[in-house]
C-alpha cells in the first residue's frame, strides 16, 4: 500500500507538470502525451498488485482532465500495465536504457489507441500531420523526462521504505 501510494504521489506531481508543459506549448498547437509514463516504471519495478493500482489511480487522474470517457484511461493503462508485466522477466528491467525503450513502445501504443477513440473525423489525410507532429514531440519530450521521473520514482520508493527490488 505505501509503494502504491508513493507512485500515486509521483503520477500527480507527472501530471501536473504534463498539464502545465502543455498550456505552454498551446500556442505552438503541440500536445505532449506521456501515458507511457504512467505505467512503466510500476510494471518493470513493482509486484503486481501494487504496481497495477498505481497504474489505474494514475489513468483516473488522466481520465479527469482528457476529453475521452471516464475510465478509459484507466482501463488502457491497467491492460498496458498488465502486458509489459508479463513480458518483464525478457528484459533487463533494471537498466534504464531498457525502461526507457519500454516506456516509449507504451507510449506509442497508447497514444495510437487513445487517438482512435478520439477521432471523429471521416478524412485522415487532414489531422495526419498533427498526430504526427504531437507523436514525434511526445516521444522526444518522454525520451528527456523518463530517466528523471525513473530516479523520481526510485528515490520516492526508497524515501516511503518501499523498496521495490525487495518487493519483486
Amino acid at each position: 500500500m505505501r509503494g502504491t501510494l508513493a507512485l500515486f504521489l509521483t503520477l500527480y506531481l507527472l501530471r501536473a507538470l504534463v498539464a502545465e508543459v502543455n498550456s505552454a506549448l498551446s500556442g505552438f498547437h503541440v500536445w505532449l502525451f506521456a501515458g507511457g509514463l504512467f505505467v512503466v516504471y510500476a510494471a518493470l519495478a513493482m509486484p503486481f498488485r501494487s504496481g497495477f493500482a498505481a497504474a489505474i489511480l494514475g489513468g483516473l487522474l488522466c481520465d479527469c482532465v482528457d476529453p475521452v470517457g471516464f475510465g478509459t484511461q484507466a482501463v488502457l493503462f491497467g491492460v498496458a500495465h498488465s502486458v509489459v508485466f508479463n513480458l518483464r522477466e525478457r528484459m533487463q528491467r533494471e537498466e534504464t536504457p531498457v525502461r526507457v525503450a519500454v516506456a516509449l513502445l507504451v507510449n506509442l501504443g497508447l497514444f495510437l489507441v487513445i487517438t482512435a477513440l478520439r477521432m471523429r473525423v471521416v478524412h485522415l489525410g487532414a489531422v495526419l500531420p498533427r498526430l504526427l507532429s504531437d507523436l514525434f514531440w511526445s516521444e522526444a519530450a518522454l525520451l528527456l523526462a523518463a530517466p528523471w521521473f525513473f530516479a523520481l520514482q526510485s528515490r520516492t520508493l526508497e524515501l516511503a521504505r518501499a523498496n521495490p527490488s525487495r518487493m519483486a
